[in-house]
């Protein structure tokens, strides 16, 4: 291997910008970076061209134009023959998967859970320091080997290890420390790219395969940009076409309208849809932010599963990935059990395990916990449901009536907003912020872990309330100036220590719901001010990254 050590050195058209980071010669080596420039150089047109689509779509939605089911895909729909491939052997049977970021710990912690799959989370329970995209690949690497000594400590459970399911950043998201003829490339890339190069003969020679769980589409035309990834990679690696497989999370409301069309474009590559229901949530308040009261949401918690809107959209979900052959899969349980309080502690676990049986009976295959003490409740809820078999793939749903006005009904959705729920979303959006700033992407908030997703929901939430001048419960208008004043409160509020980043958090949350642009993604502002070398003042990258839609 060729140790890279020097910051700004050129490696194979790659020019580094970080400094060094212990191991990282086992991860940077000359020919992993070879195939990272050669999978960007020949996608990263076609990204850019993608990334424009998504703002003229947003723009069009906000100027009044509701997504639709395509026109021009209809075929794709109406065809009843066309199914994706088969599941591979050891993901056939999904039904407890327990995300996780990828440090050391977590890492042992979800090898260890018991689940059926781990989701190694690159992408929003990370946060993307150049530390922390080094080091987590250095952990799946060595996960995947039996390289951590913890493993084998006889200090944790023994028993069969889950299928590992890697989620990439989003297409959005550039990783600005590798740059390629002067332009960053793109973070997705790079995650997928020396994930697999490092550890896809491996995987193959030990039964599995190099799996991966795609963020953040928003459309078919981006499917197809990965499944081009997929099929350039497996043949520059020498590896059989279909080897790699995706599932994707269908987690914004123009994808819940493309589903069929998605799984098509992955088909020899597909291995499931995924009911990403926070970044859903947040996909609906940030492309109708400005649509009025049609499309205000309440506070954040009585957004459930059992909305009208929520449901059409798991509901469609399950109906397509069966009638194609795929796993569909449940959304994230955030609850972290406490013992503290025993009473609430077990109110929280039964709306769990409620939420487990509602997603078994609508036809899901397995779901989402985010602690590992939910696995065993997930299991048995499952366990119930299934039976002997592994999945549901036979219940086909054909009772599901595809409606874009089912799809579309926020309107429906019950529940008022609280000064309270001002105040949850201000908080979460401090202290999520503040971690992530020190490089933590899950936050242990009450008894929730939250990640981004759920911190984007908090933060657009404001900015619609302020922009629509929604009221409260109590008849309140929320302004501007009424959100600053409980966010001074909360503020005030803090338990400071040295060292802390409140300051900055609270700076990327008022710029982020407080002012009169709408940043696409929170990472964009914070990662670009605060996670990089800065070379161009802040107004270059507020003009570059805030989301702006005509009046």
């Amino acid at each position: 291997m060729n140790h890279i050590s020097t910051e700004g050195c050129i490696i194979n058209g790659v020019t580094l910008l970080a400094p060094s980071i212990r191991r990282e010669e086992e991860v940077l080596t000359a020919d992993a970076l070879r195939f990272v420039a050669a999978l960007h150089r020949a996608t990263c047109a076609r990204r850019d061209e993608l990334l424009e689509a998504r703002r003229t779509r947003r723009r069009s939605i906000a100027l009044g134009k509701d997504p639709a089911y395509r026109t021009d895909t209809a075929h794709v729909r109406a065809d009843t023959t066309w199914r994706v491939a088969p599941p591979a052997p050891d993901l056939t049977d999904r039904r407890v998967e327990i995300t996780t970021p990828v440090d050391r710990a977590s890492t042992v912690t979800a090898l260890t859970s018991g689940a059926n799959v781990w989701l190694a989370d690159l992408e929003d329970a990370s946060v993307p320091t150049w530390e922390n995209v080094i080091t987590g690949q250095l952990n799946l690497n060595d996960g995947l080997r039996g390289a951590i000594p913890e493993l084998d400590s006889g200090t944790v459970p023994d028993g069969p290890r889950p299928t590992v399911i890697v989620r990439p950043r989003g297409l959005h998201l550039p990783e600005k420390h590798l740059q390629i003829a002067g332009r960053p490339v793109w973070g997705g890339l790079v995650d997928l790219a020396l994930y697999l190069f490092h550890n896809a003969q491996h995987l193959i020679s030990h039964g599995s395969g190099p799996y991966f769980y795609l963020p953040k589409i928003e459309s078919a035309e981006e499917a197809r940009l990965w499944n081009d990834v997929f099929v350039l990679a497996q043949k520059l690696l020498g590896i059989p076409r279909g080897t790699i497989r995706a599932t994707v999370l269908v987690e914004t409301i123009t994808a819940a309208f493309e589903m069929d069309e998605i799984l098509y474009e992955l088909r020899e590559h597909a291995a499931g849809l995924n009911a990403g229901r926070w970044d859903y949530v947040f996909s609906m308040i940030k492309n109708f932010r400005q649509r009025g009261p049609r499309f205000i949401l309440p506070d954040r918690e009585r957004v459930s599963m059992s909305q009208p809107f929520m449901r059409a959209f798991t509901e469609q979900l399950v109906a397509v990935a069966h009638r194609r052959g795929t796993h569909a899969i449940g959304g994230l349980s955030t609850v972290i059990p406490v013992t503290e309080h025993a009473g609430e502690n077990d109110r929280a676990l039964a709306r769990v395990v409620r939420d487990k049986e509602r997603e078994a009976e609508a036809g899901f295959d397995g779901s989402w916990v985010a602690h590992p003490g939910l696995v065993m409740r997930c299991r048995a809820v499952f366990d119930v449901a299934l039976g002997e078999a592994p999945n549901q793939l036979d219940r086909l749903r054909e009772d599901v009536e595809f409606s874009d006005r089912a799809l579309l009904d926020v309107a429906a959705t019950t529940g008022s907003i609280t000064e309270d729920g001002i105040l949850v979303n201000l908080r979460i959006g401090l202290r999520y912020l503040e971690s992530w700033l020190r490089g933590t992407g899950a936050v242990a908030v009450g008894n929730r872990m939250e990640d981004l997703g759920t911190a984007e929901i908090s933060r657009a939430q404001l900015w619609q309330w302020i922009h629509c001048e929604a009221l409260t419960k109590d008849g309140e208008i929320v302004t501007a100036e009424y959100v600053e004043r409980l966010l001074d409160e909360e503020f005030d509020g803090l338990e400071r220590t040295d060292g802390d980043r409140f300051d900055e958090a609270r700076e990327i949350l008022e710029r982020s719901s407080l002012r009169a642009e709408f940043p696409d993604f929170l990472t964009s502002i914070a990662y670009a001010e605060y996670l990089c070398r800065r070379t161009r003042p802040w107004r270059w990258v507020e003009e570059e990254l805030a989301e702006r839609v005509p009046a």
